[in-house]
Formats: structure tokens, sequence, C-alpha cells
């Protein structure tokens, strides 16, 4: 009979939570004080969304990703609903795409301008009309573009294509009735074919996402789940609930038999609803609590015990809800694999937290960061709703080794952004120095252009530098400071764009005269 160690190796057994300093947060953030048991927020690699208290309808917060600081309490909102907010989601395939829900019981889709909410924004790009109760919750289909998932308190899921000429969308293109009761939580599965959810009558369901048929259905008597995660891959589900005794608990399901769990883990007496939240390419599971300071995290297998406890972040302030940076937008030269944006509303504080694999070297390493999701989508809405399934398009987080938007993609992205909103709201916000800014030109195009600048009065963000008068107060100068800031971080990555093409050139050339045979003397 073998030794062998109590312990098991994993690289990631050392993670630790770094907190941002005071410059790095966002303070004087109304947050919300709904009871939803919602996150409240939503980031990406350009903008932070927070649902936010205000009287009169609902609203949220659209703050740049590099606008840390004091935020200025008359900062623009984004205030279309007639209710209170109850959830945001940003569309994982476009950066300045945002869904929203209410408790007026519509979803609005909402186009953020490129530079940011510079004013109030009422008018949203698409209306989704077809609950008759408030919605409060709403999903993003993981590989598909433009297709939404909503759930309501009247207990339907609605699906949405948003690929339609019309503002306003009366009809989902689907409506699953299976839920007796309230959605508590919703995920899909890596490519988007299924989809798990938890509801109040206590019961866990895996259903069809193209034709919503239920798949299983788990109604486990010792384990009352409030939120659910499909774990990538593995094929299992993790929910977390309470257990009869009303202990916070975490319990593990296989993905074909949800009659019994495979696992049950009592955590503590707390009554705060558990988020969890799980990094497929680390396979690393963490759990935070509504109400606590601290974050536990855990390394999933797919072999027994399944779940290895690592270790856990401590923290006095107690957070509301949690938004999670996608892995493109993590610092990847400090070893950066996770990053939460703690709600703290005691404070009106949001707090970026990083998760960290301490590593000496500060060379990226490719064994923490595998080959992971992008923001472009595997399928269009038309082929989904055709009965097609894909898995996500992956890029590399690797420095150099893809340029996550090539210019082509701006000017596209920067055309369909004028055409919608030339449809919904002409007139409302010009795009045109922007497109004459993003446009690719041979050589004859640019000395025509050097020569025309020679001759134009020179702009700054857009605006005219001998018309354009001095902001007049501090909410005007920051305005115009962020404008800059966003136009010098654009013009570094029309930089790095140009030195990857360069070194790509100089790459042909050199094997161009390394297959050229030699001349014979």
């Amino acid at each position: 009979m073998t030794w062998r160690p109590q312990y098991r190796s994993s690289k990631f057994r050392h993670v630790f939570g770094k907190a941002a300093t005071k410059e790095s947060c966002y303070d004087g953030v109304p947050i919300t004080r709904s009871v939803q048991d919602n996150n409240f927020c939503a980031v990406n690699p350009r903008f932070l969304a927070v649902i936010t208290e205000c009287a009169g309808g609902g609203a949220f917060l659209v703050l740049s990703i590099h606008h840390t600081g004091k935020v200025d309490p008359t900062h623009p909102r984004v205030s279309g609903h007639r209710g209170n907010v109850l959830d945001i989601k940003w569309n994982p395939f476009n950066d300045y795409c945002i869904a929203s829900c209410s408790e007026d019981t519509t979803v609005k889709v909402w186009e953020i301008p490129l530079h940011g909410v510079l004013k109030n924004l009422t008018t949203p790009w698409k209306e989704l009309q077809g609950h008759s109760r408030r919605v409060g919750l709403i999903e993003w289909h993981p590989t598909a573009n433009n297709i939404l998932f909503s759930t309501a308190y009247d207990y339907q899921v609605m699906i949405w294509n948003l690929d339609c000429p019309e503002q306003v969308i009366k009809n989902p293109v689907r409506t699953i009735s299976h839920h007796t009761d309230v959605v508590l939580s919703m995920s899909f599965n890596t490519d988007g074919s299924q989809f798990a959810t938890t509801c109040k009558d206590r019961k866990i369901r895996l259903m069809e996402s193209h034709s919503g048929n239920l798949l299983q259905e788990a109604n486990c008597k010792t384990h009352k789940a409030s939120k659910v995660l499909v774990l990538g891959n593995l094929k299992k589900l993790v929910t977390s609930g309470t257990s009869r005794w009303n202990e916070r608990q975490i319990a593990l399901w296989d993905q074909d038999d949800l009659s019994v769990p495979l696992l049950e883990e009592n955590l503590d007496g707390s009554s705060g609803v558990l988020f969890p939240f799980y990094d497929p390419d680390t396979h690393m599971l963490y759990l935070a609590g509504k109400g606590d300071g601290n974050i536990r995290y855990y390394e999933i297998s797919s072999e027994k015990p399944y779940i290895q406890y690592l270790t856990e972040y401590r923290s006095h302030l107690p957070q509301k809800g949690m938004g999670v940076m996608p892995k493109r937008g993590l610092d990847v030269s400090s070893c950066e694999v996770f990053r939460f944006y703690k709600l703290v509303t005691i404070k009106g504080l949001i707090e970026p937290l990083s998760m960290i694999v301490p590593r000496r070297s500060e060379s990226y390493q490719e064994d923490i960061y595998p080959m992971t999701a992008s923001n472009r989508p595997a399928l269009t809405a038309e082929e989904w709703l055709s009965g097609i399934d894909k898995g996500p398009v992956l890029m590399s987080l690797k420095p150099g080794s893809q340029v996550a938007e090539s210019l082509s993609d701006r000017k596209e992205l920067v055309n369909s952004l004028d055409t919608r909103r030339s449809q919904s709201r002409p007139g409302m916000l010009q795009l045109a120095y922007i497109q004459d800014q993003l446009e690719t030109k041979d050589g004859k195009q640019d000395s025509a252009r050097s020569q025309d600048d020679r001759s134009r009065t020179p702009l700054s963000n857009g605006e005219d530098l001998a018309l354009c008068s001095p902001p007049r107060t501090e909410n005007e100068l920051r305005l115009k400071f962020h404008k800059q800031q966003e136009e010098i971080r654009r013009l570094r990555e029309l930089l790095n764009q140009r030195d990857v093409r360069i070194k790509q050139l100089e790459l042909e050339i050199k094997n161009i005269k390394n297959s050229q045979p030699q001349s014979s003397l």
C-alpha cells in the first residue's frame, strides 16, 4: 500500500486578493438600496456600469473604466426606465452596448457613445415589451450575437432577437413556461446550447436553449438553491443556497443526473445570499456573500473530491454586489487571473479587487492564461435561431499576439453606431470626426490630408480649438480631461497596431529574401 500526501499540488494554492488603492477606487457613487439579489454592477474593458439610487424612475451610471476617484454627483446617467432598474448586463461582443431591465416590465438596450455618457441618456436603441410583471434578470447568449434572455415575476423566460429593424419589439422569438415561481438565477454552458435555472419553488432546471425543452429537473429537500452556475465543459453544475438548518451551503451536481447532488458542503450560518463566480480557464470557483467582507475560493476538478478549498480573502468592508471584469481586460503583466468590483454601500464606494497568482518572473505566464473567449461572436442571431450551436471564438491574452480591435473593426463599429443612432435619434450625435480619424487611407490620401490639415484649424477631441471656450466648471474640466485621456489611449492603440504590422512586414520581407534562389555565377 503506497502512501499518498494529504495535499494536492496546485498552481493556484497561493492566489491572493489585492484591493486597489483609494485613488484607484470609484468614490461617491449613490449605489442602489434595492433588496433584489443581483450584482447591480457590470464591467467590461472600457466601461463600468452601476445601478444607482434615484427618485422617480430608474437609472444607472456608466463610467469610463479609467474614471477613478471622486465621482461627480451630477454625472449624467442612463435614465429611460419608469421603475427601478433591477439588472444590467454588457453585451459580450460590443463594449458599447448594455441591456437593462426594470420594475416597469420592460427590457431596454442602450448604445453608449464612444466617449462615454456626456449627457443624460433617455432614448434606448431597442425596447423589449413582452413581460406582464417586473423583469428581474437578463442574460446575453454566450456565443450568438444579439440574442438576449430575460425572466420576470410572471414566471416566464423570454428569448429576444435584436437583429430586427423595429425599435420596439413586442414579440419574443420564444417563451419558456416551465417555472411555477420566480426565477432566481440563470447560467449557460460554454456553447450556449443549454442553460440552467434556479427557482423560488426550490427546483433546479436544465433546459435546451433553442426549443426550451426541459432536460433535467432537481428537487432536493436538503438543499434550497438560490444561485446556479454551469461549470464550463466539466458537465457539472454548482449551486449556492441554504441547507434545511438554514446554513449557507454549496452543492455540486452531475449535469446528466440531477437526482442527487455529488457533493454538499456547509459553510456558515450567515443569512446573506452567496454569489458564485467561476473562471473556466483556471477552474477556480469564487464565493462572495452579500453583506460579507470575505471571498472564499476553491479549485474545481472532474474527479473526487471535486472541490478543493484554496484560501479566503478577508476585508472589513461588506459588499452589496459584485462586478466581474472579462478575462480580456485583466492585467497579465501582474499575473492577475480575476478581478472583482465590490459595491460598498455604506461608503458609496466601488473597490476593484484583483486576484493574483504570485510569480517571480515578470514575463507572460502561458500556463495560467490559456486561450480564452474573445469579444467576437461565433454565430449571428439568424444562424443561432436556425438551430446551429458553436463554441466561443478563442483569443490569446499574450501581449502583441493579436490586436484586439483592428482599424477596420473600429470603422465598422463607428459606422454601425452612426447608422443606428441616425435611425432612432437623428441629429443627436455627430460622429463624422471620429470616422475621419479612423479611416484607413493610402499614401496619396495621407498626403492630401496632411495638406488639408495645414490649412485647417486644429481639432482636439473633435472640437475646433479656435472656437473652443475654456471649461467654466469643474465638471466640464473633468469631462474634457477624460475625453483627452480616451484620445491618448486610442492613439497608443493605433501605434501598437502599426508596430505589430511593421514587424509582420519585416518578417515577410525576410522570408521572401530567404526563399529567392541565389543567382548562379
